[in-house]
Order: structure tokens, then C-alpha cells, then sequence
């Protein structure tokens, strides 16, 4: 390996065991745990009611539900402390990516770790598009990366089978994108031949999970009210719009002046054109910040889950082509495609590459700084409101009151659906007004099961749970 390869290598760790545990540290000082549908999932584990809420309408995806919520229900029902289990929920979520990559260590077997290398990339310069969305796409992805590397590189043997089976049915079970990932797996081994051991021990774990994943499919039906909501989200998932988001947008255009920077100065100072062009689209980049920029990367977090199963299946594609080609399987001999891995291989690519992640790295710092300020004083606005005096009965209830005050820039960080479990969260569980956003329709609680709620022995108090049940019930029943 070059010392041009051996730098990216160095670099490209470093930056994904930082952004892994920025994760942790961000999210959770931060309480981005709530964010978004992230207020509902929070509410739900404080009241230990997540899978009666929600989860039973998604039962296929209940692996996300075991590692992130059900810490927190346990906890709250150990402490008696709502809060508690709120922590625990967005640590169990956040750290998912650091326990991702130090399971993906361990289990590559191969000598230069490729995917473990991989795995740092991808959570550096993929996961940022969604961290602070409590996406079920972030768990798929830190279950990936272990699976496809026990896949890939651990030797066939009866315990290793079984671990396979269970990681693969884990990842199946978080995320319909986990059948694509899945798939993507067993494609990969297929590539060392058919009757390569491993590829029979990627096909069969596959084929478990697929089973179980239909079993639980068909034995757990969601509501009816919920099923229209989840062929619409499906349909969503490839939406054009999603592709032509502001950060997406702003990312291409810095990679693409990067490209034309690095090609100019090249020919003046080779060695030197990387830093070169990254200092002059840095430049550009603090210039529209500072003067033009009108976005805020927030809502659109949760779609850009299409843009982190896309880029995640590239990354192990290249990968798992590079390793391959160098095993001499098929792959080294399919000529363009074997010159292009070569190409990818060359201190060329490898320099270029550091420069054009230091862009990627530094839209993503200044984006989620943008983000976290804006979410800190979106929280404090709904407390002021759900703590305040200000009342709108017409909304149907005395102490229901409008979200309509926040507006502007604010505004920007709602998500409509669950305001009302948001401002009983920032209220510490004892709001004086649910806080109601009047353009919401859709609700996440039937009168039935909010009653229900409502009625049973919980930490969070009683009259917060009427409010959430007289919510409930006037619009769904």
C-alpha cells in the first residue's frame, strides 16, 4: 500500500470513529432523540407504551424496536423516572454507529480491514443526512456493516453460520431497506462462485430472514388507519424531490467545483492541488453560508433515509469489487471494470479523495450546527408555550393552544404530527397546554388506545395523559 493509500486509510477511520462518537455526544446533549417522530417514540417509551402506540402497525421492524426503544421502557419501569428512559432511548439510538464499526472490526477477517474501512466512510459522510431523525434506516445501517463483513470474510463454521443468521435476521427486521441490503450481501458472495461456502451460508441466512420477515408481515397486520400511511411512505421512498434537496444540491455542486479546482491546478502543482482546490471551494462555500444560504436541513432528514440506503450499498459495493478483484475472482475479469477498480486504486484518487471528504465533512459540521441551533430554540419556543398561560379552546379542549406563534425559521424544525408529545416532553411531563399544530392530520393515537393509556398505573402523570387522551379522541376514534 502507497503512503498516499495509507493516509486516505488513516484518515478515513479517523473521521468515522469522530463522527460515530459525535453522534452520542450531539445528539444527547442536545436531546435530538425528540426530534420529529423522535417526540411520539420518546412519549411512547416514557409512558412504556411504544409498542401498543405504534410499533405493533410496523411489527416487521421490530429488531429497531428491541435495540433502541425497549432499553428505555426498562428503564423507565426499573427508575420510575420518565426522563430516564428518555436518555436511555437516544443513547441506544445514537450509538448505534460506534457499535456498528467496532462489530464490523471485529468480524473482518481480512488484513487491511476493507470493510471496516468502508463502514468509517459511510458513517462519516453518509449517516450525517439523517442523524437527529429517529430513522429505522439508521439501525438497518449499523446492523449492515457486521453482517456483510462475518459475510464476507469469516471463515464458514457452525458458529459463524449462526451469528450470520442472527445478524441477517436482525437486519431485515429494522428496515425494509434491510431486505435490499440483505440481498446486496448474498449478491457479493455469489460473486466468488456458486459453490463457494460462504455464498451458501449468505443465501441460507438470507432465506431464514426473509421467512421470518414474512411470517411477522403476515401475523402482524397493521391498523387499517396506519396501513394507508405505510403504502403512501413506500411510495415516497424514490420521490424525485428527494434527490434534488437543498444539502444534496450543495454537496454535488462542492464536489463538482472540487473536480474542476482539482484538474485546473493539477497541471501547475500536482501535489499540492488537492489542498489547493479544497481551500478555494472552502472559500466558496463560507461565502454562500454567510450571505446566501436560505436553507435548513431538517424535515428533509428523514427522506435523505433514500440517499443512506443508496450510498451505502455503493460503499460495499466498491468494497467488496476491490477486495474481490484482488482475490481473483469473476470481477478480475471483466476488463472495464476491473481497470476502473484499478483507477480507484491509484495515489491520484487517494489524495483527491481526503480533499473532496473534507468538503463533504465541513458542509455536514456547519449543516447539523444550523440544525442543533435551530432545534434548541424550536424546543424553547413549545415550552414557553406549553408552560404559558396562553390558551386556545377552540382547538377543542381549554388547554389546548396553538403552535401558530412559532413561525418563521422556526417553524422550519416542526413536525406536525407530533408537537403535542413534544410539548409534553420539554414540559418535563407536566404541561400546563398541549402545544396543537392546527394543519396537522394525521394522529398517531385511536381514543381506544389512548384511553387505555390514560387509565393504567404509569410514571408519567395522569393529567398529561388525559390531555394526550382528549387530544386522541377527537380526532380518532
Amino acid at each position: 500500500m502507497s503512503d498516499a493509500r495509507r493516509a486516505l486509510r488513516r484518515f478515513v477511520v479517523a473521521a468515522g470513529l469522530v463522527a460515530a462518537a459525535l453522534f452520542v455526544i450531539v445528539g444527547l446533549a442536545f436531546d435530538l432523540q425528540t426530534y420529529g417522530d423522535g417526540s411520539i417514540f420518546s412519549y411512547a417509551v416514557a409512558t412504556r407504551e411504544v409498542w401498543a402506540f405504534h410499533w405493533h402497525n410496523i411489527a416487521t421492524r421490530a429488531a429497531t424496536y428491541a435495540l433502541t426503544l425497549a432499553p428505555g421502557e426498562v428503564t423507565v419501569a426499573l427508575t420510575g423516572a420518565p426522563s430516564a428512559g428518555v436518555f436511555v432511548y437516544g443513547l441506544f439510538l445514537f450509538v448505534a454507529p460506534a457499535a456498528s464499526l467496532a462489530a464490523t472490526f471485529a468480524l473482518d477477517r481480512d488484513g487491511e480491514r476493507p470493510y471496516f474501512v468502508a463502514a468509517c466512510a459511510a458513517t462519516a459522510l453518509l449517516a450525517p443526512l439523517v442523524f437527529g431523525f429517529p430513522t429505522e434506516m439508521w439501525i438497518a445501517v449499523a446492523l449492515f456493516w457486521p453482517t456483510f463483513s462475518c459475510a464476507m470474510t469469516c471463515r464458514v463454521s457452525s458458529a459463524s453460520s449462526a451469528l450470520l443468521a442472527v445478524l441477517t435476521c436482525a437486519l431485515v427486521l429494522s428496515h425494509e431497506g434491510g431486505l435490499v441490503l440483505g440481498f446486496g450481501m448474498v449478491v457479493a458472495t455469489a460473486l466468488r462462485g456458486f459453490r463457494d461456502a460462504r455464498f451458501f451460508r449468505a443465501l441460507a441466512s438470507y432465506g431464514f430472514a426473509v421467512v421470518a420477515w414474512l411470517v411477522v408481515n403476515q401475523v402482524a397486520q397493521p391498523d387499517s388507519y396506519f396501513g394507508e400511511v405505510r403504502l403512501r411512505a413506500a411510495s415516497e421512498f424514490f420521490e424525485a424531490k428527494i434527490f434534488t434537496s437543498p444539502l444534496l444540491m450543495l454537496l454535488v455542486s462542492a464536489l463538482v467545483g472540487y473536480a474542476l479546482a482539482l484538474a485546473a491546478f493539477s497541471r501547475i502543482a500536482s501535489r499540492r492541488a488537492p489542498l489547493i482546490a479544497s481551500l478555494v471551494v472552502l472559500a466558496a462555500l463560507v461565502l454562500w453560508w454567510a450571505r446566501f444560504d436560505p436553507a435548513l436541513h431538517a424535515d428533509n432528514r428523514y427522506y435523505l433515509r433514500t440517499i443512506l440506503l443508496i450510498g451505502t450499498c455503493a460503499f460495499a459495493a466498491a468494497a467488496g469489487l476491490m477486495r474481490l478483484a484482488d482475490e481473483k475472482t469473476v470481477v478480475s475479469r471483466i476488463a472495464p471494470l476491473a481497470r476502473v477498480l484499478a483507477f480507484l486504486k491509484t495515489d491520484f484518487i487517494a489524495r483527491g479523495a481526503v480533499g473532496a471528504m473534507s468538503l463533504v465533512l465541513a458542509v455536514h459540521g456547519v449543516e447539523a450546527a444550523k440544525f442543533v441551533h435551530g432545534f434548541v430554540a424550536y424546543r424553547a419556543a413549545v415550552r414557553s408555550l406549553a408552560t404559558g398561560d396562553a390558551a386556545d379552546p377552540e382547538l377543542g379542549a381549554p388547554f389546548f393552544v396553538s403552535s401558530k406563534p412559532i413561525a418563521g425559521d422556526l417553524d422550519r424544525l416542526s413536525w406536525f404530527s407530533t408537537t403535542p408529545y413534544l410539548s409534553a416532553l420539554v414540559a418535563d411531563f407536566k404541561p400546563k397546554r398541549l402545544v396543537i399544530d392546527p394543519k396537522g392530520n394525521y394522529f398517531w393515537l385511536s381514543c381506544a388506545t389512548a384511553t387505555q393509556a390514560a387509565r393504567a398505573r404509569r410514571a408519567v402523570p395522569e393529567e398529561t395523559r388525559e390531555m394526550i387522551r382528549v387530544y386522541s379522541c377527537l380526532h380518532r376514534r
